[in-house]
């Protein structure tokens, strides 16, 4: 009896052993709070939750691009928001962009929505171009955020640098609002889907201006990712013209030490379950699967290259 009741303890321990072994993690890393980003993300975690039973899934806030492909590099995570133009950079191992090596465990699932820089300052700043920036007190995103390696291209190209300043803040946008709503900042660059809340919340307190960035500023960037874009007319309140600006666009990128099976199931679950990211948040609707294997900074990961070869995007 002894020796049957030792058996039966042995093999629950290892039907308990292997059940913890099983078990999945969905980790997503998104950004800020106050970015589009992290709404979507936890839209995201709770997608899957229900297409993959069994496995925990969570929605963590970061700094956004940079340091979740670090993270996911290092397998603290396995899907993760980033910039194209920050994936491309950790891709290739670009110090100056926050990535000391090339991160070469990363791997693409799809491409999501477009990112808009967003330079948005206070109406009475007197700023209505570029170059009325110039001996202004600006933020310019996070530390390395994917926000801030756009402000350095961006003030580049239009022959700027941020010496042109009067003060430079690097903070994430909810913070910068905060700033601007107290006066002690006159403009903020926001690089983020339309509808943002943190410019939402700051065009609801005082007038703001959203300050246009000419095509030909974009052509002197020199990188592909970025864009000619527009803000259309109307999307903040006050605002009402259509701005010229830049799109980037966004992806949503995982690594090779998550399984091909998982990738599959995550890549599949983002375009069965739209209408709920779109619900999370407005830029989702900009979301298109047609596009979505299109020019990936970072190879398809094998998962999610197997989703898109069944739906006749690749062959």
């Amino acid at each position: 009896m002894k020796q049957a009741r030792t058996l039966l303890l042995a093999a629950a321990t290892l039907v308990l052993a292997a059940t913890a072994h099983a078990q999945e993690f969905v980790t997503v890393l998104t950004g800020g709070t106050s970015g589009v980003y992290y709404p979507m993300g936890v839209a995201l975690s709770q997608i899957y939750g229900k297409a993959m039973p069994g496995a925990k899934t969570s929605a963590q806030v970061t700094k956004a691009s940079a340091e979740n492909l670090n993270l996911l590099q290092a397998g603290r995570g396995e899907i993760a928001f980033t910039l194209g133009d920050a994936l491309n950079e950790a891709w290739k191992g670009n110090e100056e962009a926050g990535f000391k090596t090339p991160l070469k465990k990363l791997r693409t699932i799809a491409a999501i929505y477009p990112n808009y820089i967003q330079i948005v300052a206070a109406a009475d700043s007197g700023i209505k171009t570029l170059a009325d920036l110039k001996g202004k007190r600006v933020a310019v995103g996070a530390p390395k955020s994917g926000t801030e390696l756009n402000a350095r291209d961006i003030f580049k190209g239009a022959g700027m640098s941020y010496k042109d300043f009067a003060k430079v803040e690097y903070l994430p946008f909810g913070e910068s609002v905060e700033l601007m709503k107290n006066r002690q900042l006159d403009a903020t660059l926001i690089s983020a889907g339309l509808g943002v809340a943190a410019i939402r919340d700051l065009a609801t307190s005082v007038k703001i201006v959203i300050v246009p960035i000419p095509a030909d500023v974009v052509a002197k960037i020199g990188e592909a990712a970025y864009q000619p874009g527009t803000v259309p007319a109307n999307t903040y309140n006050g605002q009402a013209d259509a701005v010229a600006t830049v799109a980037i666009q966004n992806f949503l990128v995982s690594h090779e030490g998550v399984s091909a099976d998982a990738a599959y199931k995550m890549t599949k679950a983002i375009f069965e379950h739209l209408p709920e990211l779109q619900a999370a948040h407005a830029a989702a609707k900009a979301i298109i699967r047609e596009n979505a294997a299109k020019a990936p900074p970072a190879p398809l990961h094998a998962g999610a290259e197997k989703y898109y070869k069944e739906v006749g995007l690749i062959k």
